[in-house]
């Protein structure tokens, strides 16, 4: 058995996919319509994708404050820079609990909590 997906409903799709597009890095793996009023966006390669939905007379998104998705980057400073460039306030952190990882978290556009991880040889 392996991890297929992370599902997100998302309140605005093209802030969403832009998020994931130049924050994280994700590209479009597949996208489609689920009817007339609700679409859907796979992101990611390899195994495990983040899918993203948005339905058209879905209103309020609700996140949850205890929950967050985590990426690796390789630099956490080159990823700050572009969060400062692209206005993202970074929500928490540098965190460095121990000397072989160090951290930061950003809010996505629906509010999710998304910690980026860089880890240190």
């Amino acid at each position: 058995m392996h991890f297929n997906w992370c599902t997100l409903h998302v309140s605005n799709l093209e802030a969403s996919v832009k998020f994931y597009e130049e924050i994280v890095g994700l590209s479009i793996d597949r996208h489609y319509f689920s009817g007339p009023d609700k679409e859907i966006i796979f992101m990611g390669t390899g195994e495990t994708k983040l899918e993203l939905i948005y339905q058209k007379d879905q209103n309020e998104i609700s996140m949850g404050k205890d929950i967050s998705i985590g990426f690796e980057t390789e630099s956490l400073e080159k990823l700050m820079e572009l969060l400062k460039e692209k206005e993202i306030p970074v929500t928490g952190g540098p965190i460095q609990p121990n000397p072989s990882i160090r951290f930061i978290y950003v809010k996505d556009p629906d509010g999710l909590s998304v910690q980026f991880a860089e880890h240190i040889a």
